[in-house]
């Protein structure tokens, strides 16, 4: 995008932002609380643009005031400092360019919702089942050190503390945001405890990250589903409620089926049952909507999808790399332990080169 069109783009969202301030104001407006909420919302999406194009034509201000002094300045000193108040201003107006162009990039509707986190030991046995529960402590740790609140929906555990599957409701501000890249199968590769000979095992797990939908995202209507109520069990088989309070449903036209038994209310576990499906559903209808944009982030981060690889974790060289951006890093303890900050900003800044990338290009 040319700079001349990104400032024409700017400007039009200033005057939409203005003309928002001045509706706000109006006492009819104030009268109606759900309206006003709504343009509220509105003007606080378009905040940051608009103070952005302030700045943007506050500095040019001064270089063109500093331009026409100069043409008639003698004074050699002045002459020189008015010379470098252009070259500020220039540098400047370059800075916030590329800020502006950041900020216009299109925005992923998801982002702030909460989400949906489902890990699942993939090949490899109990040490893929020992992994998966590792990557499941990994991404608590990352979510109490974020403020990020976690629910189990469902969890089958094996008799050694594996874990064959576990489904969590993540809830925080920008809790997709900050997860959305882990979905995909994460590999470890090591010497399993067992192993007598001390041979290296690769094990897989993968990892979905959906976002959290809302009922009018998603209409689920009663002929489409089946809801089975039966006994919850935990690790082994072991009966750990004698009453009916385990959920299942199915979802007959995309096959889709979830269980959840965390809670002793049947009435909680229908209601959590019910959110996941939802956000399965969505993450499934809206796949099949997506694929120019699925298209344009698999050249950077990938899709996300289950099926494809996306990091690997060396622990006898203490290393996690992650294939999509070529990332390794040699802090796997920590790592592990929840502290992947540094992965994620580095594939958040990845997408947003390659959407600056694509902006460009057309």
């Amino acid at each position: 995008m040319s700079s001349d069109n990104l400032l024409t783009k700017l400007k039009d969202i200033y005057d939409k932002y203005t003309a928002l301030s001045q509706k706000l104001s109006d006492s009819a407006v104030i009268a109606d609380t759900s309206e006003w909420s709504k343009l509220a919302k509105e003007q606080s999406e378009l905040a940051e643009p608009a103070q952005k194009y302030s700045e943007y034509v506050g500095v040019e201000r001064r270089m063109t005031q500093a331009e026409d002094a100069l043409k008639s300045e003698t004074d050699p000193e002045m002459r020189q400092l008015l010379n470098d108040e252009i070259y500020s201003c220039r540098d400047e107006l370059a800075s916030l360019r590329e800020e502006i162009k950041i900020i216009l990039l299109p925005k992923d509707k998801n982002d702030e919702r909460n989400c949906i986190m489902e890990i699942r030991a993939g090949a490899g046995g109990e040490e893929a089942a020992l992994f998966a529960y590792e990557l499941y402590r990994m991404y608590i740790n990352y979510c109490e050190r974020h403020r990020l609140k976690i629910e189990e929906v469902d969890k089958n555990q094996t008799e050694l503390g594996g874990i064959k599957e576990v489904v969590l409701n993540i809830t925080g501000k920008g809790a997709y945001k900050q997860l959305k890249f882990e979905s995909g199968v994460h590999r470890v590769q090591r010497v399993p405890e067992t192993e007598s000979q001390g041979r290296i095992h690769t094990s897989t797990a993968t990892v979905a990250v959906l976002p959290e939908a809302e009922d009018v995202d998603v209409e689920i209507r009663d002929e489409d589903i089946r809801v089975d109520v039966y006994r919850s069990s935990g690790a082994g088989g072991q009966k750990v409620n004698k009453t009916e309070t385990a959920i299942r449903i199915t979802h007959f036209p995309t096959g889709i089926v979830v269980t959840c038994q965390d809670e002793r209310s049947q009435l909680k576990n229908k209601d959590k049952a019910f959110k996941v499906l939802r956000s399965r559903l969505y993450d499934y209808y809206n796949s099949r909507n997506q694929s120019e944009q699925d298209a344009r982030r698999k050249s950077l981060v990938g899709r996300g999808d289950r099926s494809e690889r996306i990091r690997t974790y060396n622990f006898p060289q203490g290393r996690v790399t992650d294939h999509r951006i070529g990332l390794s890093l040699y802090s796997l303890d920590s790592f592990i332990m929840g502290d992947i900050d540094e992965m994620i900003e580095a594939l958040a800044v990845a997408e947003r080169e390659n959407a600056l990338a694509a902006s460009e290009e057309s």
